[in-house]
């Protein structure tokens, strides 16, 4: 199992690159953080290749390098990073199906 990104949401991390002057090669950590109405939180932030370790999982696509911790992958293994500018809101989600139950603004969820 991996972590996938639509092209919808590798074009939107690009142009977050270009916008924040991030090197092309700068990987993005998806990670799980305790927080949120649910319980757990998505987070994302551009990591430098000196932060990944050996326990790390690596995917790419799109063109996108995503690092994953170990701990966070074992809530992850499977979700979709899809993006969407429409009129029902702007932002990245995550189409995850280990998540059980999630809050309406799609930022946390619970197993």
């Amino acid at each position: 199992m991996s972590i996938s990104i639509s092209e919808r949401a590798a074009k939107r991390i690009h142009e977050i690159r270009e916008e924040q002057n991030v090197g092309s090669d700068t990987p993005l950590r998806v990670s799980v953080v305790s927080g949120g109405c649910s319980g757990l939180t998505y987070d994302l932030d551009f990591d430098s290749d000196k932060a990944i370790t050996d326990q790390d999982k690596q995917f790419e696509e799109h063109g996108v390098k995503v690092v994953v911790d170990m701990r966070s992958f074992l809530y992850l293994a499977g979700t979709n990073l899809d993006y969407s500018d429409g009129l029902t809101g702007q932002g990245f989600h995550f189409h995850n199906p280990n998540a059980v139950r999630s809050c309406s603004c799609g930022e946390s969820f619970s197993l």
